[in-house]
């Protein structure tokens, strides 16, 4: 189990836990749907890390890295549902009925007092069955159906917030999303639609003094630019697509509407990949700090 930094504590005392009322008992299941954040460990909540560290379950996702699964306790059981393309451990509506089973299944099994007691500092008077997904869990991340589903049987929940993928690869790969100079707006959306389709606005996407960020996009990204094109995009708008952004493994490929399909193809970019498209990619040159496997 790694330890949150003393350092971490200490900076942000408010955070630290409060004293456990040992007379309460871990009696009572919730559900923690946990954003994980999109990939640098160090990126974690520390709200998160707490409860990775006394949870008795975790049920996590593919995008979830090992240096965030490390701060789980030894004795945490870890289900993975993890979804890739055409691979998918569970449908979705299995991986909803699994968090309804889980909770009711761990409401009849208390957990050993000593657990019990670091629990109540951190998660209440409950059991801890932690969901956790990479990036936010409220954004592309079917979180909202999940705890739609723990909703509708009277399943206790909470939602933690993570750093979704648009903050903070595009952070890390040194492209401001928002810029006076080149962006007043910002859009987030999805290149892979419930149905399969990409019935997306393509006017509305198209709009120059934006960003467009597309997560699930890669497969789609001859498509997509395509449609940005028809829809009005000049050939020379900027696109860049950040594979396994935040980690060691990151890359960094810069182009054009007309160019990143073939330069994508030459060097082998793979999921997951964010898309992000607008004049603010200019940036990346001049502000990358994060010097890795970037291809240029």
């Amino acid at each position: 189990m790694k330890p949150i930094p003393q350092a971490r504590q200490e900076a942000i005392p408010s955070l630290n836990p409060a004293p456990a009322n040992h007379q309460q008992t871990c009696s009572e299941v919730k559900v923690f749907l946990v954003g994980a954040g999109p990939g640098d460990a160090e990126l974690l909540t520390l709200r998160a890390a707490r409860l990775l560290q006394c949870a008795d379950v975790i049920v996590y996702d593919h995008l979830v890295s090992d240096d965030v699964l490390n701060y789980a306790a030894p004795h945490a059981q870890r289900i993975y549902v993890g979804k890739q393309t055409n691979c998918h451990t569970l449908p979705q509506q299995q991986i909803n009925q699994l968090l309804v089973d889980l909770a009711k299944q761990y409401q009849n099994h208390p957990p050993h007092d000593d657990a019990c007691k670091h629990k109540l500092t951190i998660a209440g008077a409950h059991q801890v069955i932690v969901r956790l997904k990479g990036g936010d869990p409220f954004i592309f991340g079917r979180g909202g159906e999940e705890v739609e589903a723990l909703a509708e049987q009277g399943i206790a929940f909470e939602v933690v917030p993570g750093i979704t993928a648009a903050s903070g690869v595009a952070s890390y790969a040194g492209i401001p999303l928002t810029h006076r100079d080149f962006a007043q707006s910002c859009v987030f959306t999805t290149g892979h639609l419930k149905d399969g389709s990409l019935n997306l606005d393509w006017d509305a996407l198209s709009r120059p003094h934006q960003t467009v960020v597309i997560y699930m996009g890669l497969q789609a990204l001859p498509e997509i630019t395509r449609q940005f094109l028809l829809h009005g995009a000049p050939e020379n708008t900027p696109v860049a697509l950040v594979e396994q952004g935040t980690s060691a493994q990151q890359r960094v490929l810069c182009g054009t509407l007309t160019t990143i399909t073939d330069l994508c193809r030459a060097l082998g970019l793979k999921s997951p990949s964010l898309i992000i498209i607008g004049q603010v990619v200019t940036l990346h040159r001049k502000l990358q700090w994060f010097h890795n496997q970037q291809a240029q």
